[in-house]
């Protein structure tokens, strides 16, 4: 490499450095180290199909995979035994495969989703070609219940595919599981499919609550959460967890090639971030990762309390490390990459994100409002 490309490549290192300090608009955990795992990447680890059944090609991390699954599918306490799942590409193919298991198990079905829904959700709905109505969300973010309830007894006669929020996008609400199954049954519906989106909230909640809304016991079917958000890969990847049954119907799909079946929406998957994963797992385990969740709730409340001091109005929804404000300026929103709808904007509080990070973002914001008083 010329010295010219290596100046090059040292400058794009810098402006991701630097970017990374200010970047609080998005849910990406930092400071991981996962230099153990450097030797890893002379090697084409790559999975292919089923991490439950061992494939011809064998410089895999099937086992690890494996291992990665039990541990969410017990932190969502999916039935034992009666499970399976893989690590996905993020969340947006958790979402589909949700979906998409959804659709095998119930072809005439009707997926039910919110206003706030991420927009893999319609995505994956146009992709798959299901029919859908959307329902509003009220101003938390969390579905409008009563809406949903009428809209499904207008169709009770097709299968019901909910596909629900545990944290939406914009102000991580949650929708609640539990309501929605009460619903179900009250309307007397015999075939349903709840698929959880839990990409952020999914990892932390159940270790903050004691009985979380959203998990297996609650009436989901599958649901997928991101690896990269509050685990804090430094790949995009995800994990899925579904109920064993709905895989089942995937059986057919045997692949000569790999002599293994292929269940899974990738095919050829990254082998490293199910070790990346792991390698995160095994050094916190629950009581590390609960101690990051509660160390990120109250620098959220923290930050509340910033907003308060400056007469700014904030929000945040229960057990949210999310905080919701009226948008700032162009130079905040950019220089902090917050993410932003109509007129307001959000800063999340994840793992890695310091106090001190969060002074500096109010005292910019301060400035702001001191130089716009004067200028009044």
């Amino acid at each position: 490499m010329i010295e010219q490309e290596i100046q090059k490549l040292r400058h794009f290192m810098d402006r991701v450095a630097g970017n990374a300090v200010t970047s609080i608009g998005y849910p990406f955990a930092k400071g991981n180290n996962y230099h153990e795992l450097y030797s890893l990447l002379r090697y084409p680890l790559i999975n292919l199909g089923d991490p439950f059944i061992e494939s011809n090609y064998q410089v895999n991390s099937f086992a690890i995979e494996r291992e990665v699954v039990e541990f969410f599918a017990d932190l969502f306490r999916a039935p034992k035994d009666d499970y399976s799942g893989y690590v996905t590409n993020g969340g947006s193919e958790g979402n589909l495969y949700g979906l998409y298991l959804a659709r095998e198990r119930y072809p005439e079905g009707i997926v039910y989703y919110s206003s706030e829904s991420h927009y893999s959700i319609p995505k994956s709905i146009r992709l798959l070609n299901m029919k859908s109505i959307e329902i509003s969300a009220g101003y938390s973010g969390e579905i409008n219940y009563d809406e949903l309830e009428e809209s499904m007894k207008q169709h009770a006669h097709l299968p019901v595919i909910i596909a629900a929020n545990i944290g939406t996008t914009m102000k991580e609400a949650k929708d609640d599981i539990s309501v929605i199954s009460d619903m179900i049954r009250k309307l007397d519906i015999e075939h349903y499919y709840i698929h959880c989106d839990a990409a952020l909230a999914g990892v932390y909640l159940p270790l903050v609550e004691e009985d979380p809304t959203f998990d297996f016991k609650k009436g989901a079917d599958s649901i997928a959460c991101s690896g990269h958000k509050f685990i804090g890969s430094p790949i995009p990847c995800g994990i899925v967890v579904v109920k064993k049954k709905h895989v089942e119907n995937l059986a057919h799909q045997y692949v000569s090639y790999i002599g293994s079946l292929d269940t899974t929406i990738g095919g050829s998957r990254n082998g490293f971030t199910p070790v990346v994963l792991w390698y995160t797992l095994k050094q916190q385990g629950r009581d590390g990762l609960l101690r990051s969740a509660l160390e990120s709730l109250a620098l959220a409340e923290y930050t509340q309390n910033m907003f308060q001091e400056l007469g700014i109005s904030s929000y945040r929804n229960k057990n949210a490390i999310t905080v919701v404000f009226p948008k700032p300026s162009e130079f905040i929103c950019k220089k902090w990459q917050l993410a932003t709808r109509e007129d307001y904007a959000h800063l999340i509080c994840m793992p890695g994100i310091s106090k001190e990070v969060i002074d500096h973002f109010f005292s910019d914001l301060s400035k702001e409002l001191h130089a716009a008083y004067v200028c009044k």
